[in-house]
């Protein structure tokens, strides 16, 4: 009995698309979700390649949603708006961020986020 996986290729194009959209769909395929064989204890074998990350259609009152990071120090919280997050780093940073929120935060993480490929 051959247990070898093949790793596939799951490409989403984000151009034209919202955030949540593009966000949902990519979390779904890194959780293994969409295939009949899926377990919650293993990383799916599958790479989600997402690209034209500029083009995403992204409204005015979404822009000022706000993103915010803590150090763990007092008042080490640090707060920018999504707009301001995507210009200065990209929206490849914004959207990664997005899928991150969407996973479960345990072991499994961050091996999933290494599957998670964006490009602008």
């Amino acid at each position: 009995m051959d247990t070898k996986t093949q790793n596939r290729v799951h490409t989403i194009d984000a151009a034209g698309k919202r955030l949540g959209i593009v966000a949902t769909e990519a979390a779904r395929v890194l959780l293994g979700k969409d295939q009949p064989d899926f377990v919650k204890n293993l990383v799916a074998p599958v790479t989600v390649s997402i690209t034209n990350v500029s083009k995403m259609d992204i409204p005015e009152k979404k822009k000022t949603e706000i993103y915010q990071s803590y150090s763990g120090y007092p008042g080490g919280r640090k707060t920018e708006t999504l707009d301001h997050l995507g210009n200065r780093l990209g929206y490849k940073v914004v959207v990664e961020r997005t899928i991150a929120g969407m996973l479960a935060n345990t072991k499994l993480k961050k091996p999933m986020l290494k599957n998670l490929v964006i490009t602008e």
